[in-house]
């Protein structure tokens, strides 16, 4: 099949709502990461207390509760990693069985498309589940280098290298957890591109509800009300 004929299999619709999709997950993701100095997402308030929780954890004796909050992150990146591995495999397995879907797509006269059209459609889904896959298991390893560092960290409070390491792991731990919040975005775009087997309006409007779902989750919802609360002398203030 050549460019042309694979081009005429897709109409400006359909461009223009892939478009939007991967639009809307790099906009949400820079927005998240990004966000305006009087309005912090939830990711970048919870950096701050991960980065109170190392301070704290240099005066804590003994470590044990620190060591089971880290290890309680590690299994959620686990937990995710493996769920995104058996999601791709269920996707290769619906590529290499796309005549079923096509099927099944007659019968409920939802498309007449061939079978190209969805084990395309299916690819964009499997990038998203590869990318959440890529990113959990990333994210494990830093949780796994944050756990080497606080492991380092000295005993004595006093020691002049305790806060800085401290800081280290810190750092360490954000970036994971940054990764994982990455995968789980990914996860939710994979989602929403399913709902581009019924179409390229069904993709338009999930892609936009998913858009609204992650920006309310980390700029409007009950959680950041929680966090912006002056409440705990980090010096956030209530946008």
């Amino acid at each position: 099949m050549t460019l042309s004929q694979i081009a005429h299999l897709f109409d400006w619709l359909d461009l223009a709502a892939l478009g939007l999709l991967f639009a809307a997950w790099m906009l949400i993701g820079w927005m998240i990461q990004h966000p305006p100095k009087n309005r912090p997402s939830v990711s970048v308030l919870m950096a701050d207390y991960r980065r109170e929780w190392m301070r704290q954890m240099v005066t804590r004796q003994p470590r044990i509760f620190d060591a089971q909050t880290l290890s309680t992150l590690r299994q959620g990146t686990s937990f995710f990693a493996s769920a995104a591995m058996l999601a791709i495999g269920a996707a290769l397995a619906a590529i290499g069985n796309a005549e079923q879907l096509v099927g099944v797509a007659k019968d409920l006269s939802i498309s007449t498309d061939p079978k190209f059209v969805f084990e395309a459609k299916l690819l964009v889904v499997l990038f998203f589940l590869t990318n959440a896959f890529l990113k959990f298991v990333w994210s494990h390893r830093l949780f796994g280098y944050c756990a080497v560092l606080m492991g380092a960290v000295p005993n004595e409070v006093d020691d002049p290298v305790s806060v800085p390491r401290a800081m280290k792991a810190a750092e360490i731990n954000i970036t994971g957890a940054r990764s994982y919040n990455q995968g789980l975005r990914s996860i939710y775009f994979a989602l929403a591109s399913t709902v581009w087997m019924i179409g390229p309006i069904g993709l338009l409007i999930a892609t936009c509800i998913t858009f609204g779902v992650l920006w309310r989750r980390d700029f409007a919802s009950r959680s950041r009300e929680a966090l912006m609360a002056m409440t705990d002398g980090l010096g956030h203030t209530p946008s």
